[in-house]
């Protein structure tokens, strides 16, 4: 697994790549697919964080199934844009993960409001309740960080 800046990451990727985003949080990982070709993304699912190695066997069973060929992780900056605690958590995790996980291209990408951003679509547009929206937010946050990196 090698990360990459933004633009080396697209530079690395096959034509119409499959691509992963993950919403890495301390309890759950939300995960969305989508591809370059048709810079559509749809959110998949949301995985409750339990052992490092279950977590990453469950990604590899979806990086398989899917055919992935990169990874698009939400980078956590603080409001003013620096890093802070939240960044070097969900580095350390991905690195741990890579272990069990095939080696494949990854980039970190601005989450900044995303899940803000997709809670508001929840409320405005489909008026999902307040627990409905508990299961699916952080599956909607990969989709609004991997949606935004294919935009």
């Amino acid at each position: 697994m090698k990360i990459y800046t933004s633009q080396d990451f697209k530079g690395s990727l096959p034509p119409n790549a499959k691509l992963l985003g993950l919403d890495v949080g301390t309890k759950t990982i939300g995960l969305a697919f989508g591809d370059t070709a048709t810079r559509i993304c749809t959110p998949l699912k949301v995985i409750s964080r339990g052992k490092l190695k279950a977590d990453a066997g469950i990604l590899a069973g979806l990086i398989r199934d899917y055919a992935i060929t990169g990874l698009v992780v939400g980078w956590p900056l603080n409001v003013d844009g620096s890093e802070g605690p939240k960044c070097q958590s969900v580095r350390d995790t991905v690195l741990a993960m890579q272990e069990w996980l095939p080696d494949l291209p990854v980039t970190f990408h601005d989450e900044r409001f995303t899940t803000r951003k997709a809670e508001q679509f929840l409320i405005d547009e489909v008026d999902m309740t307040r627990k409905r929206r508990s299961e699916v937010i952080d599956k909607m946050a990969a989709y609004e960080i991997l949606s935004d990196y294919l935009g």
